[in-house]
């Protein structure tokens, strides 16, 4: 076999010592040469290989251990030192048939890996020596925030946008790893971490999803749906269909989740008559809750219908800004 050179490179995000069988053959046959003592370094010993650390370039102490031994094994850093792989395929390019050079994966990042960049990122924002401001906030400071980066990503789904939705997506998931790291400030026995919100997000979705992890039949969307309002409902007290209904949502929306929220357990309560309220404020709210149970009866959205007219007439008023003033009439003599 010819002389080689492996350049083996590793997931930072997964513990350390999680290498492929190939990985571990290399390391433990051949000098491995490393640029920083590290967790994976320290696992590497462990299993019995020698590992140099190098300080400087390592071009050269990689060729001379390659000489000596026949190949040699570069530990890549986190970052992958591309630098160094660029530097040792320029030599050897220069060198025809000095070494091959081998790039070998010994772990791979998980789906979802850096979303534990994420959190390493907000812990060290929000903890001691941080960001003051980040440090400063409170579950009931944030919600503002929370709310806004929600209608962000909304305006980006509407605009069709698929890049802004990526982007905006990014600034609520920063809400929710945020908060759940001021979680893990409150008091004994109220304190929570980011864990805790992923773990309980994925028991509910095994135990609402029995058609897919506990082998119970499919069937219908619509026998899907009910079977995840029935699992719904056997998990949470409630006393009323209501319960568990967002009430700070914009009030078209309140009112069309409401009425349809009643309608599904069969209550027909009608909406108030605007001709028997007492002042116009109510007058006007029992109308539009009537326009809203007509929207519904005609599978309409009524907080879509009224953000699309609305937008509309936002551009009908860009429009008119453009436009030249009036001439004012002559004044008469």
């Amino acid at each position: 076999m010819s002389a080689r050179i492996v350049l083996l490179v590793t997931s930072p995000r997964l513990p350390a010592g999680l290498l492929t069988a190939a990985a571990w053959d290399v390391v433990r046959q051949h000098p491995v040469l490393t640029g920083a003592e590290s967790e994976l370094v320290t696992a590497v010993r462990h299993a019995g290989a020698e590992v140099t650390v190098v300080d400087g370039s390592a071009t050269q102490p990689l060729l001379d251990a390659m000489a000596a031994h026949g190949a040699a094994v570069w530990l890549a850093g986190p970052a992958g030192d591309e630098s160094l792989a660029r530097e040792l395929g320029l030599r050897l390019a220069r060198q025809p048939g000095l070494a091959e050079l081998e790039l070998m994966y010994g772990s791979w990042d998980p789906p979802g890996a850096r979303l534990l960049d994420a959190v390493a990122v907000l812990d060290r924002l929000a903890s001691p020596g941080g960001d003051p401001w980040k440090r400063a906030q409170t579950h009931r400071s944030l919600a503002g925030f929370l709310l806004e980066e929600c209608y962000e990503a909304y305006d980006a789904i509407s605009a069709g946008d698929t890049d802004a939705l990526r982007e905006e997506l990014g600034d609520v998931l920063l809400q929710v790893v945020l908060h759940a790291r001021l979680a893990e400030e409150l008091p004994e026995g109220e304190r929570w971490n980011v864990d805790d919100v992923a773990g309980g997000l994925v028991d509910k979705m095994i135990r609402r999803n029995p058609h897919v992890f506990a082998g119970a039949e499919a069937g219908t969307l619509e026998e899907i749906t009910a079977n995840w309002e029935r699992i719904k409902r056997a998990e949470k007290a409630r006393e009323s269909v209501l319960d568990g209904v967002a009430l700070s949502q914009p009030a078209l929306a309140l009112a069309a989740t409401i009425l349809d929220r009643a309608a599904r357990v069969g209550l027909a309560v009608p909406p108030p008559l605007a001709d028997s309220q007492v002042d116009a404020e109510a007058r006007l709210g029992a109308s539009l809750l009537t326009t809203v149970a007509a929207a519904r009866q005609a599978n309409l959205n009524p907080e879509a219908a009224l953000r699309r007219t609305t937008l509309a007439y936002a551009e009908a008023v860009r429009a008119a800004e453009t436009q030249p003033p009036t001439a004012s009439p002559p004044t008469p003599r």
